[in-house]
């Protein structure tokens, strides 16, 4: 990284509708580098007006995007790839600056993840889905085939943590079906996905086909959602605001993807080494300053290894560092705004006074300047406490001793939420034959391993609907249809 790139930002500001980049015509809202508190951009939102105009040319775009040759499909796809590859510095700083996400975390995990999955995408554009039912003799003799077609235009509603990943599992999914699609990011991080739209142009992908817009608040989604023309929403958030889409998206009919919430268990069973893993775990669960929906911060410890554990996470504690993200020893970065800093501090006073204990914590202040809070972990809390039952989306974690197995397995799935857990055990398959207990949509044993893109990510009860990513991503913007006929 060279160092210009400290404090620059896309200079894009403008929507694209139909292939154009367009000024917005709504309010302007700001764009905040949260770990500087300073206003880098003032960024006019998309009017109602404008939001009918992108589901318009999405609609229009549809069939011949729809009818191109997979190919075709997989090769705009590389192309888009390929200039993601190209502007990979200047994506990750992007990312710094607007996200707050420590430099090295933000090029591995927010940029070339991203790319890596547009890639596999690219290549499952060009599956052949077709089903060959064969014969049937019932009153006459027929033959049937169950094709996949393109579902239609689809919403790509994303969060503000991953703003490059989230729109790529929605909009790479789709457009390997052969969907076209309107993306809206967070309003809290405009700038990275207005500037993929300048992107979208200079890989050359068709007009109408990849639409952006933005807003300023609940607004324009919901004209978004309840469009007549839009027929698939995809939303990654909160709960509460996907409970919302879900509703909305029903007075049509629409088909919904929902990436939600998690609270998600990390087991730690008898026999395990819990002093040696006590660094990767805490490190894991931290990152991105815990604004991670799959964040491994409800830690399940078996008692005979709580004070192991306890005991050599205070010095891995001292691995974890809070500050500048673009400092390289950095690994926790801001929160993205004050008032989720105050939703964050909050949790931690609400610990505080519902008995809980700070067994974990950096000393070191904070920056003077930016939406920073240092890492703690709890313990002496009820497993049905808040800080523990709730997601808090920042770097609080909590340790819970259990005495049995089966103790573990209740505690891990007593929560409204099942998207992610994780098992450390000495015996792996052991841990696999646990993971059928687990209502969790992913579980890892032993620390698993990276975000594949051929594997489905979503979750069970408030973490969501449907899945994204791999071949389950892409078969939620696809219609099975029965072709049956006579020889």
């Amino acid at each position: 990284m060279t160092d210009d790139l400290r404090n620059w930002v896309p200079t894009t500001r403008e929507l694209l509708i139909d292939g154009r980049l367009v000024p917005g015509e709504g309010p302007s809202i700001d764009g905040l580098n949260p770990a500087t508190e300073q206003v880098h951009a003032t960024v006019a939102t998309a009017s109602i007006e404008q939001v009918d105009q992108a589901v318009a040319a999405a609609r229009k775009a549809f069939p011949a995007w729809a009818a191109a040759s997979p190919q075709e499909r997989s090769a705009a796809i590389h192309r888009l790839a390929d200039v993601f590859e190209k502007h990979t510095e200047r994506l990750t700083a992007s990312i710094v600056n607007e996200v707050g996400t420590p430099a090295g975390f933000a090029e591995a995990m927010q940029v070339k993840l991203g790319i890596v999955h547009l890639r596999w995408m690219a290549e499952a554009a060009l599956v052949d889905r077709t089903v060959q039912l064969g014969e049937w003799h019932d009153p006459v003799l027929s033959y049937s085939e169950v094709a996949y077609r393109p579902a239609g235009v689809v919403a790509c509603i994303t969060g503000y943590n991953y703003p490059i990943n989230l729109a790529v599992f929605k909009f790479g999914a789709a457009l390997a079906a052969g969907c076209t699609t309107v993306l809206l990011p967070s309003p809290r991080t405009p700038l990275t996905t207005l500037w993929m739209g300048e992107l979208f142009e200079e890989a050359g992908i068709p007009a109408g086909v990849i639409n952006v817009v933005i807003g300023d608040g609940p607004s324009v989604g919901q004209h978004l959602t309840t469009h007549p023309w839009v027929d698939r929403v995809s939303f990654t958030g909160s709960d509460a605001v996907g409970a919302a889409i879900m509703e909305q998206a029903a007075r049509g009919l629409k088909g919904v993807t929902l990436e939600l919430g998690g609270k998600s268990p990390n087991i730690l069973l008898p026999g395990i080494d819990a002093a040696a893993l006590a660094k990767d775990i805490h490190l894991r669960w931290a990152r991105n300053g815990g604004q991670g929906c799959a964040a491994l911060a409800r830690m399940l410890v078996h008692e005979s290894l709580v004070d192991d554990f306890l005991g050599a996470s205070k010095e891995a504690f001292g691995a974890l560092k809070v500050g500048d993200p673009w400092d390289r020893s950095v690994n926790i970065g801001p929160m993205i705004r004050e008032d989720h800093r105050q939703r964050v501090q909050s949790f931690i006073d609400n610990g505080l006074a519902d008995g809980g204990h700070i067994a974990l914590s950096l000393d070191t202040p904070v920056p003077d300047k930016g939406y920073f809070v240092n890492p703690v972990v709890f313990t002496g809390l009820s497993h049905d406490n808040r800080l523990v039952q709730n997601e808090v989306f920042g770097p609080v974690g909590v340790v819970v001793p259990f005495s049995t197995e089966e103790e573990a397995i209740r505690l891990a799935n007593d929560t409204a939420y099942g998207l992610a857990a994780n098992v450390y055990t000495p015996d792996v398959e052991h841990g696999r034959a646990l993971a059928a207990q687990l209502r969790s949509g992913t579980v890892w044993v032993n620390g698993g391993g990276n975000m594949r893109p051929d594997a489905p990510f979503g979750g069970f009860g408030l973490s969501g609907v449907g899945r994204e990513i791999g071949e389950w991503g892409i078969r939620e913007y696809l219609e099975p249809q029965h072709v049956q006929w006579r020889p």
